[in-house]
């Protein structure tokens, strides 16, 4: 007689109580960072004619939040590589919230400004703390349906500040949107107080009984080179600044090249001789995932009112099929990706979005139609992003991964500032439906390539042939590598 095999149960029962309430608290974060992210988009227009701003003013205080995070995301994301996810994740909540409630409070351009930098190095931490946690946190085998679900979050986070914006703003005025932003996060704090640690990073760095090895020790193994990361970290949080805001005007392409450069020496130096390559090439398939997606997300709404001449009323409701479609499709991503593997998915997915791009931006009198074919394209580009916490993490091991995804994810997340100037430059040559257009279609082949490939993978393995594929697969979660010899780090901070 064959031996009989058990029934596998359904997913849902693998993942135990105290893990679903890990996912709960982490995506609550999720949640508000969404909704604090796009109040200041839905109030600037009430914050312009207050503190008497300019449109690039305006616009500046929206891109102030991507200036922080590469910094909050490899300072918070190291915090957890040391002391835990958990600790990390409150000190995130904490700096973003405090941040937001700070916008309240602003008198002019520069400290709501300043409130804005607070805010983007909380949100980054958060992203990385977050996404740690609860993918070492559920089983191997559902790890992409975690991402999944925890980047919906952002979405729902997003429908639900236009729809207090409608009731908050005309009563109480826009100071009021930042105020209350404060109050989930309370109960936020208080579901994870009592939250246990990630299940792999109790078992794999605090087990030791010591700390493990600071990621960052690399910038300052000499006084010398400490010296010179200074400078770089000063040069490049200068030259965003000076890039974002007016005083950079007349000198963007320089400043962003001395950006560019002092980002990319850090790089280099966190990955060390077999990883900056890797290193460099996720930073740069995230930049380029955020220029495909945030085009629309920036400039969607402006579409609809300057070309379309769609009311406040229907540019809310087109911005609902738009938001309930991206949480949809990191629902999707996350069945998807466990079923056909994390690239796979993420590419797949992507070629499908294709065929809507265009049709997308021809409908212009049916907002029936154009919910329903945004709500799809939305589900199948934007929504496909919650495979990115997965898809970054595995090229990580447990002890540096918070840093490792912190920071290449937030330096990649720049590509969010520029898409919406990229976008608007795009638009001044054509119509800006059609802009949109082309640069969603051309960017995302490019992310097909760049993820489809694991062109950040390959490039990693031709300096380290014995890297591990996937650190959050089966076989490297169960002790085993994921390819012959694959039991070589891929660099200083890359393992």
């Amino acid at each position: 007689m064959q031996p009989t095999t058990a029934p596998r149960p359904p997913w849902y029962r693998e993942v135990g109580a105290t893990q679903w309430k890990s996912f709960l608290a982490a995506w609550i974060g999720y949640v508000l960072d969404g909704f604090d992210f796009v109040l200041i988009t839905l109030v600037l227009t009430e914050i312009s004619d207050d503190f008497g701003l300019t449109t690039v003013q305006a616009a500046s205080l929206v891109s102030a939040a991507f200036i922080s995070r590469w910094l909050g995301g490899a300072a918070l994301g190291a915090l957890g590589d040391r002391f835990g996810r958990k600790t990390a994740m409150i000190v995130s909540i904490l700096l973003y919230s405090l941040g937001t409630f700070a916008c309240g409070f602003s008198w002019n351009y520069l400290s709501l400004f300043t409130a804005r930098l607070a805010i983007g190095m909380g949100m980054a931490g958060e992203y990385s703390a977050s996404a740690t946690y609860v993918l070492e946190s559920w089983p191997t085998r559902v790890r992409n349906r975690a991402s999944g679900f925890l980047i919906s979050g952002y979405s729902l986070g997003t429908v639900a500040a236009a729809e207090v914006y409608k009731w908050v703003v005309p009563a109480f005025g826009w100071r009021w949107m930042f105020y209350i932003g404060l109050l989930p996060v309370l109960i936020a704090l208080w579901v994870r107080r009592s939250l246990p640690e990630a299940q792999e990073w109790k078992a794999t760095v605090s087990a030791r009984g010591e700390k493990p090895p600071n990621p960052f020790a690399p910038l300052f193994a000499t006084p010398s080179r400490a010296l010179v990361n200074v400078v770089l970290t000063v040069v490049a949080a200068g030259s965003l600044f000076c890039v974002f805001t007016p005083v950079g005007a007349g000198l963007v392409p320089v400043l962003s090249v001395l950006a560019g450069l002092a980002l990319a020496a850090f790089a280099v130096q966190l990955g060390g001789r077999r990883g900056w390559l890797l290193y460099l090439s996720l930073i740069v398939t995230v930049f380029v995932a955020f220029l495909y997606t945030w085009p629309i997300q920036a400039l969607l709404p402006t579409y609809l009112k300057s070309v379309l001449h769609y009311s406040p009323g229907q540019v809310t409701d087109v911005m609902y099929f738009a938001g309930f479609g991206t949480m949809a499709g990191c629902w999707l991503a996350g069945f998807v990706g466990d079923w056909l593997g994390t690239t796979k998915a993420y590419a797949l997915t992507l070629v499908a979005s294709l065929v809507l791009v265009f049709p997308v931006f021809a409908v212009k009198d049916d907002l029936l139609l154009l919910g329903a074919l945004l709500f799809v394209l939305q589900a199948l580009s934007f929504g496909i992003s919650g495979l990115l916490p997965r898809y970054i993490g595995g090229h990580f091991p447990t002890a540096t991964r918070g840093a490792g995804l912190g920071f290449t994810y937030n330096v990649g997340a720049l590509g969010g500032a520029v898409a919406p100037v990229l976008g608007a430059r795009l638009a001044e040559g054509m119509e800006l439906g059609r802009s949109l257009a082309v640069l969603t279609f051309a960017l995302t082949i490019l992310v097909v390539l760049l993820v489809g490939f694991d062109v950040p993978g390959r490039l990693n393995r031709l300096l380290n042939p014995g890297a591990v594929r996937d650190h959050l697969g089966a076989q490297a979660a169960a002790g085993a590598p994921a390819e012959p010899g694959a039991h070589r780090p891929a660099g200083r901070a890359a393992g």
